[in-house]
C-alpha cells in the first residue's frame, strides 16, 4: 500500500487547509484509514480516522469541530478539511491505513501504513 499526501503548507491563525492523501496498491485489506500529526518535540498522534467501510468517524478532541475527515472511495482518496487552524495545529501531518477490529483508533501504533508526511505550519 502507498500512501501520499499532498495539501500543507503555511497559513495564518484562523485559517483553513485542506489535506488529501491518495491511496494505491493492495488496498483491499484495509479498512481504517486515518490523519496524525506530530508537532515539533511531540509525539506523534491521532488527528481524525474513519472506516472506509461505514464512513464512522473518530476525531481528537482537541479538532473535533474543526476538522472534517472523508473518504472518496472512487478515487481511493482521504481528505482532511481543516478550520480555524491554531499555531497549536502546527506538525508534520501523516495519513495512515490498517486493518483494526472495531471502531478506528487513534492510536498511531495501531496502523501498518503511513505516507511520508506534510507540513503544516500554522503562525
Amino acid at each position: 500500500v502507498q500512501l501520499v499526501e499532498s495539501g500543507g503548507g503555511s497559513v495564518q491563525a484562523g485559517g483553513s487547509l485542506t489535506l488529501s492523501c491518495v491511496a494505491s496498491g493492495k488496498f483491499g485489506s484495509l479498512n481504517s484509514m486515518g490523519w496524525f500529526r506530530q508537532g515539533p518535540g511531540k509525539d506523534r498522534e491521532g488527528v481524525a480516522t474513519l472506516r472506509t467501510s461505514s464512513g464512522a468517524t473518530n476525531y481528537a478532541r482537541s479538532v473535533k469541530d474543526r476538522f472534517i475527515i472523508s473518504w472518496d472511495n472512487a478515487k481511493k482518496t482521504l481528505s482532511l478539511q481543516m478550520h480555524s487552524l491554531q499555531p497549536e495545529d502546527t506538525g508534520v501531518y501523516y495519513c495512515a491505513a490498517g486493518f483494526l477490529l472495531g471502531v478506528a483508533s487513534l492510536s498511531p501504533s495501531r496502523y501498518d501504513n503511513w505516507g511520508q508526511g506534510t507540513q503544516v505550519t500554522v503562525s
